[in-house]
């Protein structure tokens, strides 16, 4: 009886332990679910221009997952150009007002500003912020207030134009220059004892962005690396042309001097002059130099070019390649280049010479254009042109 006594108290004991066990773990669970979650701060920046980025929720710091409202305000005479962020996901990284949800940890969301250039005081100004964000919102000319200050033939001294920046890696021009597709009109330059390099743009550093802009009749007169848009190239150079005229001794080229960076989907029709070598319709010279590798895509060149036997109807002189690009052996006078491949007019103006070579074009009617594609061309009429282009 002693023995059955005892095992019924044993199994008293391991049910009281079980009951014991069970009141601890929902105890504990019910204390998980009391536990606060970690939250995280929400710091709003602003970038490239003027303006204001602003947390519309404002109940930082967050937990991850938290969908956050902001807001981004440009300043007078500048635009909101984007949003971004390394961590978190944008509702909407283009539009002013949007959403952020939060990542599990602190995070900085900064909106990107660009300032507006109205005109040639404005353009001249970008010297004093060369690593900022501009954006053009119409043409400029001679018409426009600044012309005869700063481009004409009798600004600076007879010299015209100065070139934004200089080949002073701590003075290039590092930040993003916006066209708009708009255009740049009747440019003078004329510094034949230049030591740095000439155009638009003296230098772009390896930060530096230009695209979609259009510099029209321009002028050059220089000494080395001159050009129509860019005298020394770093950076990135997309969806721009020249026309008019670059002279030079060498590394001269219709849009780009020398080129270090990426030049895809550009033209120049400027006839190029220099004396010595290194002379290119689009490009004088696209080189290799310590961890730079200058590279061609998409683009093409149609003007005059006069040069020794280093001139070439696309590229003067080069190691690199140039993919996917033309030149006009009839209008340049030059059947060779350091890159690219030459064609007549006619093939110039055939919608298969780009279209076979993987280019974004597409045919369109005289005076249309059509903007889902990059190029447009009235077959067997026109060269490539840019969707936002005038022609």
């Amino acid at each position: 009886m002693k023995a059955v006594h005892r095992l019924r108290n044993s199994h008293s004991l391991v049910k009281v332990s079980i009951f014991v066990i069970l009141v601890a773990f929902i105890a504990g669970m019910a204390g998980c679910g009391n536990t606060t979650p970690a939250k995280y701060t929400l710091t709003m920046a602003v970038a490239g221009g003027d303006g204001t980025a602003t947390d519309l929720t404002s109940a930082s710091p967050y937990a991850a997952g938290t969908k956050v409202s902001i807001k981004a305000v440009p300043a007078v005479d500048h635009q909101f150009i984007q949003w971004s962020a390394p961590w978190g996901w944008l509702g909407n990284a283009t539009a002013a007002m949007t959403t952020f949800t939060m990542p599990a940890q602190n995070v900085t969301v900064t909106a990107n500003f660009a300032a507006e250039i109205h005109d040639w005081y404005d353009l001249d100004a970008i010297r004093n912020n060369l690593d900022g964000n501009y954006v053009v919102v119409n043409n400029l000319d001679s018409t426009t207030p600044g012309c005869t200050e700063l481009t004409s033939p009798t600004a600076n001294g007879g010299k015209g134009w100065q070139p934004i920046g200089t080949d002073d890696p701590t003075n290039m021009f590092t930040g993003v220059f916006h066209g708009g597709g708009y255009e740049i009109h009747d440019l003078f330059i004329s510094r034949p004892q230049e030591g740095n390099p000439v155009g638009l743009f003296s230098s772009v550093g390896d930060a530096g962005v230009i695209r979609n802009i259009g510099v029209v009749n321009i002028t050059v007169i220089s000494e080395f690396y001159p050009a129509g848009l860019v005298g020394q190239n770093y950076g990135t150079i997309t969806n721009s042309y020249c026309t008019g005229s670059v002279n030079g001794t060498s590394e001269v080229g219709g849009l780009v001097g020398a080129n270090y960076g990426t030049v895809s989907d550009c033209f120049s029709s400027a006839n190029v002059t220099g004396q010595t070598g290194h002379v290119g319709g689009l490009v004088g010279l696209n080189c290799l130099v310590g961890q730079y590798a200058g590279t061609i895509s998409n683009s093409y060149s149609v003007g005059r070019v006069v040069g020794d036997e280093t001139a070439g109807g696309l590229v003067g002189y080069g190691f690199d390649p140039a993919s996917n690009c033309f030149w006009d052996m009839q209008t340049s006078g030059q059947t060779t280049s350091w890159g690219g491949t030459g064609k007549n007019t006619t093939e110039m103006k055939d919608i298969t010479t780009f279209s076979d070579a993987g280019w974004n074009i597409i045919a369109v009617a005289l005076n249309e254009t059509n903007p889902a594609y990059i190029w447009n061309i009235v077959n067997n009429v026109t060269y490539p042109f840019f969707s936002w282009q005038a022609v």
